[in-house]
């Protein structure tokens, strides 16, 4: 007995083959013609055939492998030749390709999954005086990563500071410090600190309270130290995080920035999950098109009402200018207007 759920990527082959060729004839099916054709084809005329394509009609979502889509069972049964008819070719036999036909949006019900990020909503809004020692408490058991540091082992490898950033003395701090006086702060990608120990410093000055979250897993990425040989190695450790440590300590700026060493995609996830929101996020950590299309949603998931998204390298043509192309397609999606403020991108949610 033949399986409707085991003939599937024969079928998908089927409707994929190609049959304008020279030498084709149709023919009607009739009874006597079925008892000539392949047990396959004769399969698909059967009424068991047809009885279990109606049971399992919409179960396989766009994409599963080795199954046929919702589209295909969807579309009039007579786009497979042989409800009425059956195509035979005199020609040489072909294999049909065992692919399904390639998923389109109007196929795809759920097709919008890549604009969703996690929980739907965050949960409720943690008190930004309350942000750092949620922090504390989730993040590093209720101790500071300050206290007691550097340890005798790292004392020797770190500098006592050694702050590299790339575009993180622009102007646009300071205007959107100046503009939304942010009581919380949140860094997507922050190497060594050099942005947010400006940021700290911008909001010292101005006499903010403002607390600065700092997202990155403090591990660089492939090559970097090609380019930035100065971080000593330690059992395969590049010691980004410690030395971060050392550089906001260096600067005084302990009581305002917090390191949450995490992914940025697992990070922002758990930022939602725990409520921590902020008035002012900095996007600058991938600058491929889906790390960046990625943290730019999940990062707006967090900004409080009135907040503004921002992010570093708009002009750059990394990744067919993979960061600037993420963000045309956020602001194109959610219908915010971009602005430019020298290498960087501002979307302002008010």
């Amino acid at each position: 007995m033949f399986s409707l759920r085991t003939s599937m990527p024969f079928l998908c082959g089927l409707i994929n083959h190609q049959t304008k060729q020279e030498n084709i004839h149709t023919v009607p099916v009739n009874e006597e013609a079925k008892q000539g054709l392949p047990a396959s084809w004769r399969m698909l005329l059967s009424e068991e055939f047809q009885s279990q394509k109606k049971q399992l009609y919409g179960q396989y979502s766009c994409n599963s492998p080795g199954y046929l889509s919702r589209h295909l069972y969807s579309t009039p049964w007579t786009r497979l030749k042989i409800t009425t008819h059956v195509t035979v070719s005199t020609a040489s036999p072909t294999v049909p390709s065992l692919s399904p036909p390639p998923a389109t949006k109007a196929d795809c019900p759920n097709s919008a999954d890549h604009n969703r990020f996690g929980h739907p909503r965050c949960s409720r809004p943690v008190r930004p005086n309350r942000v750092r020692q949620k922090i504390l408490h989730r993040v590093f058991n209720g101790t500071s990563p300050y206290e007691n540091f550097p340890p005798a082992h790292l004392a020797q490898l770190l500098r006592p500071k050694r702050v590299k950033g790339w575009g993180s003395y622009g102007a646009v701090f300071e205007n959107l410090i100046r503009k939304v006086q942010p009581k919380v702060i949140i860094e997507v990608g922050t190497f060594l600190g050099a942005s947010a120990i400006h940021m700290a410093e911008l909001t010292r000055r101005f006499g903010l309270d403002t607390q600065i979250l700092c997202l990155d897993d403090f591990r660089g990425w492939p090559g970097f130290r090609d380019k930035v040989n100065y971080t000593p190695m330690l059992n395969g450790d590049v010691l980004l995080f410690p030395q971060f440590l050392q550089n906001v300590i260096y600067f005084n700026a302990t009581g305002s920035i917090l390191p949450v060493p995490f992914s940025t995609g697992s990070g922002l996830e758990k930022l939602c999950e725990w409520g921590v929101m902020a008035d002012l996020i900095e996007v600058d950590a991938g600058h491929d098109f889906h790390s960046a299309w990625a943290d730019i949603n999940r990062g707006h998931k967090l900004l409080r009402p009135g907040g503004v998204l921002f992010g570093h390298d708009y002009f750059t043509s990394y990744d067919n200018w993979g960061v600037r192309r993420a963000v045309d397609l956020f602001a194109r999606v959610n219908g915010f207007k971009i602005k430019v403020d020298g290498q960087h991108w501002v979307i302002d949610s008010s």
